[in-house]
């Protein structure tokens, strides 16, 4: 039992130890953002809670290791016990802004330029990474006309029904899901005009009980229209994704996508390159079949994040078509490894916007 306080050791103290603790990414000490709380005091047994800005911190371990080393070092402190855990902040509530969906603290749009850039499997694997790594994950597919993340995510068969006049989502790999597939006949066209879109994608915002949810991923269609001005006129983003391919003819419409984002006030948190290179089973070999490394050019031309690479493989296809993702399904593969490193590298950039000061 934690007990009576040394006279040497006290919570000024500790705190003070652990100020030398700084998260690389938000520039600022671990006390300063409000990570340390709860310190109790038994002689020389120190504890102390540690909450990270999100589950999928990509420095957890560094800033873990670096806090209970600090406090190790006060004199006369003989055991440091640490609990380690995450929230995620709220997106800021700007003057005049847009009005928040309930109970979902941060809201991602991924994107593309044009069609078949991957852009469906990078959400939907995404969506499933974040969740892996401890975080309350949606996935909402915004793309109305050709909805594909039911089949991806393993719910085709879904029906929705409602609660309390809401729309209840379905869940599959810890991930809710909405999408129009589940109101329409699979073979029955969704031939709509703008107004309905704007209709449905804001009724899947609002209309949906989505619960409590540290991210919600968006799926949008490619290009810039309709579909994406709803959604930034509908709610307040926390950030872009924009999702490109090596190839020179997806990086000039990768790039529209990030002057959309710009003009429309939505920060961009980076590139993904999708189908980056292909490496045969077994080999060292690369094959750059479509050329490689444009997205972190086009990424360092913006002065944006490049969040990293996915390779192309059979796996992620064979995963999508089955409605079984490669990171749900096998998420210590190389693939699915660079698909969590790029959700860590996503939760920091939306934690980064979110807490720097503007």
């Amino acid at each position: 039992m934690i007990g009576a306080k040394t006279e040497s050791i006290t919570p000024e103290v500790v705190n003070n130890a652990l100020k030398v603790v700084m998260d690389p990414d938000l520039h600022t000490d671990i006390v300063t953002l409000g990570m340390i709380s709860d310190i109790k005091i038994d002689g020389g047994k120190v504890f102390f809670k540690l909450t990270l800005t999100t589950p999928a911190c990509p420095v957890k371990e560094k800033l873990e290791s670096e806090a209970k080393e600090a406090v190790a070092k006060i004199p006369g402190v003989t055991e440091v016990e640490m609990e380690s855990g995450a929230a995620v902040a709220g997106q800021r509530r700007l003057p005049g802004g847009k009005e928040p969906v309930e109970g979902i603290r941060q809201i991602i749009a991924v994107t593309s330029g044009k069609g078949g850039v991957g852009k469906t499997t990078v959400s939907v694997n995404l969506a499933i990474a974040l969740a892996h790594l401890g975080a309350r994950v949606g996935i909402l597919d915004a793309d109305i006309t050709g909805p594909n993340v039911p089949l991806m995510m393993g719910v085709s068969d879904y029906q929705p029904v409602a609660k309390d006049n809401r729309i209840l989502p379905t869940e599959n790999y810890g991930v809710k899901v909405i999408s129009m597939a589940f109101f329409v006949n699979r073979e029955t066209p969704i031939i709509w005009r703008g107004p309905m879109l704007d209709k449905a994608i804001r009724q899947f915002l609002r209309d949906v009980q989505w619960g409590e949810l540290d991210y919600l991923i968006v799926d949008m269609p490619p290009g810039t229209g309709d579909a994406q001005l709803t959604m930034v006129q509908a709610t307040q983003l926390s950030g872009g994704v924009i999702v490109t391919t090596p190839q020179e003819v997806a990086l000039m419409d990768g790039q529209k996508g990030y002057a959309m984002f710009q003009q429309m006030d939505v920060p961009v948190l980076g590139f993904v390159e999708n189908m980056s290179y292909f490496q045969p089973p077994g080999s060292t070999e690369r094959f750059e079949i479509f050329g490689h490394g444009g997205g972190r050019r086009i990424a360092e031309a913006a002065g944006v994040p490049f969040l990293g690479e996915i390779p192309l493989d059979t796996t992620i296809r064979e995963g999508g078509d089955l409605g079984a993702p490669i990171t749900a399904t096998n998420p210590d593969s190389p693939v699915s490894k660079a698909f969590i490193e790029i959700a860590k590298q996503v939760a920091a950039q939306v934690s980064i916007h979110t807490l720097t000061p503007a």
